[in-house]
């Protein structure tokens, strides 16, 4: 079974942005939280409560279709696959994304886009975050 990324405990987040730097370093190269693909931010106001911003692995994903050159591609379970040698930087994939949790770096040629590879949830200290079994797309 594929597993997607899930965030069922927001409630304990601290906001320490452990996910985002591991993600972001791990994935990406990156010690910028601004370069993970999930983002970690308040709900409003400096009272508001913690919320991921992380994508919901669609089983039509918009992204993909919006690809031009099919550098995204529906995933196992949901969600996308980018092979970024097949990437032209045209942000189709941004623009169609419904819930804006895909990024584009500044000066990159990729986009930011979540890998479901669970990486964040073994960083996250409060438990926050978990991989979810899902079925296979038919």
């Amino acid at each position: 079974m594929a597993k997607i990324l899930t965030a069922p405990a927001m409630s304990r987040c601290i906001g320490c942005y452990s996910c985002m730097l591991a993600c972001a370093r791990l994935n990406y190269g990156s010690y910028s939280p601004r370069h993970a693909a999930l983002q970690i931010r308040t709900q409003g106001g400096l009272q508001g409560r913690l919320v991921a911003d992380i994508c919901r692995a669609c089983r039509e994903p918009a992204c993909a279709e919006a690809c031009p050159t099919g550098a995204l591609s529906p995933r196992r379970g949901g969600g996308v696959t980018l092979r970024a040698e097949e990437c032209i930087g045209c942000q189709a994939c941004v623009r169609a994304c419904p819930l804006g949790v895909i990024y584009w770096p500044k000066n990159g040629r990729t986009p930011i886009v979540c890998r479901h590879c669970g990486l964040c949830v073994r960083y996250c200290p409060h438990g926050c975050l978990a991989m979810e079994e899902v079925p296979d797309a038919e």
